[in-house]
C-alpha cells in the first residue's frame, strides 16, 4: 500500500479539523452521561444526533430494549434504557463498514469527576475524554474526511452508538448482533492503550446475580427457627472464589453481596454479584454450567437460590480474520510513520460482541489516553488527529480494495 493523492486529499481534511476534533470532545465530555443518569444521556444523545446531521447519511433514534435488574433488596425490577443512534450512509454498497461507539460513561450524576482540564503536561483530564467521547469525535472525524474520497461509493458504512455499554450492552446487544452479522468489516473507538498499543485478543465476560432468599426470625429468641441468607450468601461467594485456579484462563470475582438488616435478625435476603472472564468459548460454557450447578445447591436448609444474569460478552480471540485485520492495519500506520502493535486484553468491549456476530474487527481505535474509570482519565491531545487519520486511511484502503474487506469476512466466517 501507498498513500494516493485523493488519500492524502482525506488526511489533510482531517488534519485541518484538527482543533476542532478536541474541542467537541471537551465540550461533549463536560456533559455528565453516565450509564444510568437518564437526563444527562438525553441531553448526549441530542448534541450527538445534531453533530451527526452534518454528515451526508441517515440519522435515526433506535428503541432499546428493556431489561431487568436485581435490586439489593432481591426484588427484580424492570430497566429501561436511553435510545442508540443509527447514522448509516449507502446500505446498498458493496462492501459495509460498521462503526461502533458508546456514550455512557461509568460517572454517576453526582459524581465529582464533571469537568475537562488540562494538566501541566498538557494532556486532556476529564470524564470520557478517553472512553470513549473523544473516541466519537475521533470516528466522526474519519467519516467526513472520508466522505470526500472519490471510491466512497464502493463502501457504505454504519455507526451505532450506544448508551449502555458500560453496563455489559444489555440493551444494545442485539443491535450490534445484527450490525456484526450483514457487515464485512468493524471499527470501534475504545481508547488505545497509554502508549498507543490496540487490544489484540480479549478474554469473555459475564455478570450474575444471585438471589439467596432464606427466613426472617429473632436472632436470641428463634435463631433456630430461621435461615440465614447472608450467611449462605457468604458460603456461596467462597464456593465461586475457590473456581479460581481450576481452569487455565478463568477467574471469578465475587464483587458484592448485599442484604440482611438489624443484628438482631436472622437475615432472609441476600444478593451474591460476580463477574466471570473466560479465554474461549470452551471456558464460557464450563464456568456457566458450574456457576448454574452451584446456583442449583443451596448451602444449608432452608435456602432457595434464584440466579439471573449469565455471558454477555462471548471470548474474541484473534482467529484468521482478527489476525489479516490487524496486519492491514500496521500497514495503513506504517504509512503514517505511526507503529502499530497489539497485545491480548482481558477486558470486553462491543468488539466482542461484533466479532461474536462473525465481524472482524478492531476496537481499540480510539484516542492515545489512560487511566479510564478514573478521575485520573486522561487523553493526549496529538492523538486526535493521528487517529481519525488512521481511520480514515482505513477507511481509503476498503475502498480501494488494498484491504480486502470481503476477504476478511470471509475467514471469519470460516471459523465460526
Amino acid at each position: 500500500m501507498r498513500i494516493e493523492p485523493q488519500d492524502q486529499a482525506v488526511l489533510d481534511h482531517v488534519a485541518a479539523q484538527g482543533d476542532a476534533i478536541v474541542a467537541r470532545t471537551i465540550a461533549w465530555a463536560n456533559i455528565n452521561s453516565g450509564s444510568r443518569h437518564a437526563a444527562g444521556l438525553a441531553r448526549m444523545l441530542d448534541v450527538l444526533e445534531a453533530e451527526a446531521r452534518r454528515l451526508p447519511a441517515a440519522v435515526v433514534r433506535v428503541p432499546t430494549q428493556a431489561s431487568t435488574t436485581v435490586a439489593d433488596s432481591g426484588a427484580v425490577i424492570p430497566e429501561s434504557y436511553a435510545d442508540c443512534l443509527t447514522i448509516t450512509a449507502r446500505p446498498e454498497a458493496p462492501i459495509q463498514v460498521v462503526l461502533t461507539g458508546h456514550y455512557d460513561t461509568v460517572f454517576a450524576a453526582d459524581s465529582a469527576f464533571q469537568t475537562v482540564v488540562t494538566r501541566a503536561d498538557g494532556a486532556l483530564n476529564g470524564p470520557g475524554v478517553a472512553d470513549m467521547k473523544g473516541g466519537i469525535s475521533v470516528m466522526l472525524a474519519a467519516l467526513e474526511a472520508f466522505e470526500t474520497h472519490p471510491d466512497k461509493a464502493r463502501v457504505g458504512w454504519t455507526v451505532l452508538l450506544s448508551p449502555d455499554e458500560e453496563i455489559g450492552s444489555p440493551a444494545s446487544a442485539p443491535l450490534l448482533a445484527e450490525l456484526g452479522a450483514r457487515g464485512h468489516v468493524g471499527l470501534t473507538y475504545e481508547p488505545a492503550l497509554s502508549d498507543g498499543t490496540l487490544a489484540g485478543e480479549r478474554k469473555g465476560s459475564g455478570n450474575f446475580h444471585l438471589i439467596v432468599t432464606g427466613k426472617a426470625a429473632h436472632a436470641g429468641r428463634a435463631f433456630h427457627e430461621g435461615a440465614n441468607a447472608v450467611a449462605g450468601a457468604a458460603m456461596i461467594a467462597a464456593r465461586l472464589h475457590g473456581l479460581n485456579g481450576q481452569r487455565e484462563g478463568v477467574t471469578v470475582n465475587v464483587a458484592k453481596i448485599a442484604g440482611g438488616g438489624p443484628l438482631n435478625v436472622v437475615a432472609d435476603n441476600a444478593v451474591v454479584r460476580f463477574n466471570v472472564r473466560v479465554p474461549d468459548k470452551e471456558a464460557a460454557a464450563w464456568i456457566d454450567a458450574t456457576v448454574r450447578a452451584i446456583a442449583a445447591e443451596p448451602p444449608f436448609p432452608g435456602l432457595s437460590l434464584d440466579l439471573h444474569g449469565g455471558m454477555t460478552r462471548a471470548p474474541k480471540p484473534m482467529d484468521a480474520s482478527q489476525t489479516a485485520l490487524f496486519h492491514a492495519v500496521r500497514d495503513a500506520g506504517e504509512l503514517l510513520g505511526q507503529t502499530i502493535a497489539w497485545k491480548p486484553s482481558g477486558g470486553v468491549c462491543e468488539g466482542n460482541n461484533l466479532h461474536a456476530a462473525g465481524l472482524p474487527n478492531v476496537d481499540t481505535l480510539g484516542v492515545v489516553g489512560g487511566e479510564i474509570h478514573s478521575d485520573q482519565e486522561f487523553a493526549w491531545p496529538a492523538s486526535f488527529v493521528e487517529r481519525a487519520q488512521l481511520s480514515a486511511l482505513i477507511l481509503c484502503k476498503i475502498a480501494s480494495g488494498e484491504i480486502d474487506a470481503l476477504k476478511l469476512k470471509q475467514l471469519r466466517l470460516e471459523t465460526m
